[in-house]
């Protein structure tokens, strides 16, 4: 493993960050070992990688965060992807991180491409879990059935907020981030930025339907993934595993640890 020499490593910190208009829950659990960063779905909590981090163990510096209006952080007038991605920035510069190993999950996957590619310095890799597919899924139709579910949950997402199982966000401000995350993901968007990515990427992918999904159209999603190792070497498929797009970070755990060590153990051997 790589070494981290940050005067704010050593003991575990969880705390509040400020960023532009808001604070975002964070928690560091320190070290010196490889500083990991996990990149949350796009409604998701720091919580759901407690299982990887476990499994990887205690060698490793685990960052984890809740994203604006999730979790306990607070809420922004900016749920943008661009602001997505800035956050990762100013969660590294908080905890004084120069080097950090990716690891996204669904919408924080695509957060990750894009972070990795920007500042591929400052990556050591990134572990794409089920997210980031170039494929154009978003029309005019699908946009309309994102916006109709939505306004659906509308009713009940305030008495899931309590619990931390919905975000601090509207109805509306639900769909448009999913919609921009579909504009973001076409094959003219997300292609270009996976084809520039210099550092190993490792993709684990699940199988099956996800919230909103129909038929076989995640898997018809997936499917993009198909050139992206002849068109990128620096990036391959590292597993598909059996179980959907909600419950691999629960079953598949050591999967995404080893895509992990797989990552860190290329970057010791390049240095």
């Amino acid at each position: 493993m790589t070494k981290n020499s940050n005067p704010l490593t050593g003991s575990a910190w969880s705390g509040m960050v400020p960023v532009e208009d808001t604070a975002l829950a964070v928690t560091d659990t320190g070290g010196t070992g490889v500083p990991v960063v996990y990149l949350n779905g796009q409604f998701a909590t720091q919580g759901y990688w407690r299982r990887v981090i476990a499994e990887l163990g205690t060698g490793w510096r685990h960052i984890t965060y809740d994203e604006r209006a999730r979790g306990r952080s607070e809420r922004s007038a900016d749920y943008s992807f661009e602001a997505a991605v800035r956050d990762v920035d100013a969660v590294l510069s908080a905890r004084g991180v120069d080097r950090a190993l990716l690891v996204g999950w669904s919408y924080g996957a695509v957060v990750a491409a894009h972070w990795a590619h920007r500042h591929p310095d400052r990556t050591i890799g990134a572990i794409m879990v089920d997210g980031a597919f170039p494929s154009d899924w978003l029309d005019e139709a699908m946009e309309q059935r994102i916006r109709k579910l939505f306004r659906r949950m509308s009713w009940f997402l305030p008495l899931l907020r309590p619990t931390g199982l919905a975000p601090r966000m509207t109805a509306g401000q639900q769909a448009d981030s999913n919609i921009e995350l579909g504009r973001l993901s076409r094959e003219s968007e997300l292609g270009p930025v996976l084809d520039a990515v210099t550092v190993p990427t490792r993709y684990v992918v699940a199988s099956g339907t996800s919230l909103g999904s129909r038929g076989d159209e995640q898997e018809r999603i997936r499917a993009a993934l198909d050139t992206l190792p002849v068109r990128n070497p620096n990036i391959r498929i590292h597993a598909k595993v059996a179980s959907n797009h909600g419950a691999l970070l629960k079953k598949d755990f050591p999967v995404i640890a080893e895509a992990v060590r797989e990552v860190a153990a290329l970057d010791l051997s390049r240095r």
